[in-house]
């Protein structure tokens, strides 16, 4: 990867869904030059694939947080199902370390956000949890 490379990928990050035409002005290179890079860069699995950004993923929930779960047993697949089925849940990680399971969380309020860590709290195998308050978020290479 050089240079061009690495500034067509901030681009696609910043806009996906920009026109080979504007990332071309953007880059200061022709429309086929933008076609031949995103084509090696998908080809070398560089551009690992593409996606959609819903409202909510830029509209971020006013009180987020980071749980981190203590599971017993065999039992995350299961409670990573159960997870995933709640709404305020905005993505499940595995892990290693002390924690078995890292939930991101979003909701409108406080109170909502402490219903939310009960529900999760009462999963049955969620031995231990603890959770952190998100107060700002920087994203690198984007341009929100």
């Amino acid at each position: 990867m050089d240079e061009l490379d690495t500034s067509l990928i901030a681009a696609l990050r910043r806009d996906g869904r920009a026109s080979l035409s504007d990332l071309a002005a953007d880059l200061g290179v022709t429309r086929a030059t933008v076609r031949a890079r995103m084509a090696r860069l998908l080809q070398s699995g560089e551009i690992a694939g593409f996606t959609v950004q819903t409202r909510r993923d830029v509209a971020p929930s006013p009180v987020r947080g980071l749980m981190m779960l203590g599971i017993e047993g065999r039992g995350t697949e299961r409670i990573t199902r159960s997870l995933q089925g709640m709404v305020a849940v905005t993505a499940v990680h595995s892990t290693n370390g002390a924690w078995d399971l890292v939930v991101e969380i979003g909701t409108d309020t406080l109170e909502a956000l402490d219903k939310v860590l009960f529900d999760i709290r009462r999963i049955d195998g969620v031995t231990r949890s603890e959770t952190n308050l998100l107060l700002s978020t920087r994203r690198a290479g984007r341009g929100r």
